[in-house]
């Protein structure tokens, strides 16, 4: 079973000070809509990405993008997990302190509603998360895979931040489109990458 929301969030909550930063500490429980939300929020930090946010379990499940989405299925792009965020960061937009975790100015990119194909939490787990979006700019199907490294000289390998799984490997957010070589023959996409985790 998953964990509660103020389970999932002590980690945002330990890496903030609440009396610096205008973020939303999520002490104020927000209530889940009928639709699950999503939204990407373009985070000038010490390094420029763009964090995708996807509702489940009353959190808002997140990962850095560096370049940002894209549905051209020859721009490969990196998804790091990054610590859970409350709902109501969905709605956050200002500058978060130098010096401060994650310091820099965060703006709304893009929002909408989405819908898992299939079970989202063995999506999660097996490092296979499929959805439709459905976005100002990001519309249709996408997926959250990890892909394996093929061998210790592809990019420093990480361990498998999409579920338990202890594989090393890459996360790619991908836009269901026309397929890259590396994906299975089984879904059709295009790609989307990360940065650094720094929510």
């Amino acid at each position: 079973m998953p964990a509660s929301s103020p389970q999932l969030l002590k980690e945002y909550r330990a890496k903030r000070d609440f009396t610096k930063t205008e973020e939303p500490s999520g002490a104020r429980a927000k209530r889940p809509g009928k639709a699950l939300r999503f939204v990407v929020q373009k985070h000038d930090a010490s390094r420029l990405h763009y964090d995708f946010r996807i509702e489940l379990d009353g959190v808002l499940k997140s990962w850095a993008v560096t370049k940002g989405p894209s549905d051209n299925p020859a721009d490969k792009r990196l998804a790091v997990r990054v610590e859970d965020h409350p709902l109501d960061y969905g709605g956050f937009e200002g500058t978060i302190p130098e010096g401060q975790y994650g310091g820099g100015t965060v703006m709304l990119w893009d929002q909408g509603t989405w819908e898992p194909i299939g079970d989202p939490h063995e999506g999660l787990e097996d490092g296979d998360l499929k959805m439709r979006l459905h976005g100002e700019r990001m519309q249709g199907e996408w997926v959250l895979v990890h892909m394996k490294a093929a061998t210790p000289a592809v990019a420093p390998a990480r361990r498998a931040k999409t579920g338990s799984s202890s594989s090393t490997g890459t996360t790619m957010l991908v836009a269901a489109s026309r397929l890259p070589s590396a994906l299975p023959a089984r879904f059709r996409p295009a790609v989307i990458s990360t940065a650094s985790p720094r929510g």
